[in-house]
């Protein structure tokens, strides 16, 4: 057998492995077990394996400073804090608590990334869910994971994918961005929340809420987190303003705000060190080796081929089966390498900026069909696990059906308009 039938064989045992997890072992264990095999076969030599891995240093930065600044938020209280807030304004209605926690999705997101929504928010909206009392939580929280990838293309930095599908090339300007995208990102937003809300309204119709709960002090631990927060998504906009990195600013934000805090209570930087969910640098690390195994095989050309021959024939069929091929693509490999494969296939193809778009937004709204489709909701699961709460790759995907499909085809239709 050829090396690229082992490639294929590695990767969907892979992406089987993080899906379905056996033996409850963490999804990173698979993604690196994968890497190493494709390491001991020779498909990759040990310079190429490193290759692939160092493609990811920028989204490793990113994600290390967001968990650093999220972990000292929530020790310091700021997510109770938050809580209470969201409850003050919910006024008793389990209703209008799912409409509030949305729109602050959407915020967060749009300025600080899907990943920080997965980090930052879910802890935030299960301390307001505990607060509140309300009977299950899991309907507003299913929020943060869905709006993570849903509002993931409003801005240039809501997503690190959308760095990736333009690394190889001249990323947009937001005036343009906003041109191509502010349709697609309003019908992906509007028709995710129809999809869950639907979803989950005998639930939300069956839960109460608490009128108010006693809202805690801020303490000035609590408000130097919060401003490193605000800090960071200043940051990020002026990076993707002058077309930076966005991993190293974070990383340096989530550093630094985590010792200047540290400095102040006095504590134990172990502490924190040991809580933050460090498995998914390996994770991401692994799904980085097999895409560039993958690459190798020399499918990206005959993929780019045949792209290009799609959009000389049709623009719309391209826009379609481009979108919806790669949203399920990222479902199986994760959304961050499958937008690796994706922009080197689109950028050899030299396909109408329609066409890219169409790819981007498959990388960034199609993951909310599965748990592994995009980082975010990697992350989100984590958050989960770590409030004792359970969700399984197939009762998530019976919902990634029902919300993801309609939004995408909404959001790919704007594209033709």
């Amino acid at each position: 057998m050829s090396a690229a039938y082992y490639t294929a064989a590695i990767a969907v045992a892979t992406a089987a492995g993080v899906v379905i997890r056996p033996f409850r072992l963490p999804e990173a264990i698979w993604a690196v077990a994968g890497a190493l095999l494709i390491l001991a076969l020779g498909i990759l030599t040990p310079a190429e394996v490193w290759s692939g891995v160092i493609k990811g240093l920028d989204v490793y930065l990113f994600l290390t400073g967001m968990m650093l600044l999220s972990e000292l938020a929530r020790r310091e209280g700021l997510f109770d804090w938050v809580a209470a807030v969201a409850i003050s304004y919910a006024r008793g209605s389990s209703r209008r608590l799912f409409v509030l926690i949305y729109l602050i999705g959407v915020i967060v997101t749009a300025l600080l990334s899907n990943d920080a929504t997965a980090v930052v928010l879910t802890p935030a909206v299960y301390a307001a869910c505990r607060a509140a009392r309300v009977k299950d939580p899991l309907p507003y929280l299913y929020i943060c994971a869905f709006i993570a990838n849903a509002a993931s293309f409003v801005l240039p930095i809501s997503n690190p994918a959308n760095l990736v599908i333009f690394a190889g090339g001249e990323m947009p300007p937001l005036s343009r961005w906003l041109d191509t995208f502010l349709l697609p990102s309003i019908a992906a937003i509007v028709v995710t929340f129809l999809a869950l809300y639907w979803s989950q309204r005998r639930v939300l119709a069956e839960d109460t809420v608490a009128d108010r709960v006693e809202r805690p002090t801020l303490s000035l631990p609590a408000k130097l987190a919060g401003a490193g927060l605000l800090a960071t998504a200043a940051v990020l906009l002026s990076a993707s303003a002058f077309h930076m990195d966005l991993g190293l600013p974070t990383f340096l934000a989530g550093v630094i705000t985590t010792i200047l805090v540290l400095a102040i209570v006095r504590q134990n930087p172990v502490e924190i060190i040991k809580d933050v969910s460090w498995g998914v640098l390996p994770l991401v690390a692994g799904l980085f080796v097999i895409v560039e195994a993958v690459s190798h095989t020399g499918i990206t050309a005959v993929v780019a081929e045949q792209l290009k021959a799609l959009s000389l024939h049709s623009e719309a069929q391209a826009i379609g089966i481009g979108g919806v091929a790669v949203a399920l693509f990222s479902n199986l490999v994760n959304n961050l390498p499958a937008g690796l494969f994706a922009a080197s296939a689109v950028q050899a193809a030299q396909v109408p900026d329609n066409v890219t778009a169409s790819v981007l937004i498959g990388v960034d709204l199609g993951p909310n069909l599965s748990v592994t489709g995009s980082l975010a909701t990697i992350l989100w699961l984590s958050a989960l696990r770590r409030e004792g709460l359970h969700v399984s790759a197939l009762d998530f995907l019976k919902l990634g059906v029902v919300v993801m499909t309609p939004a995408l085809l909404a959001s790919l239709a704007t594209l033709l308009l």
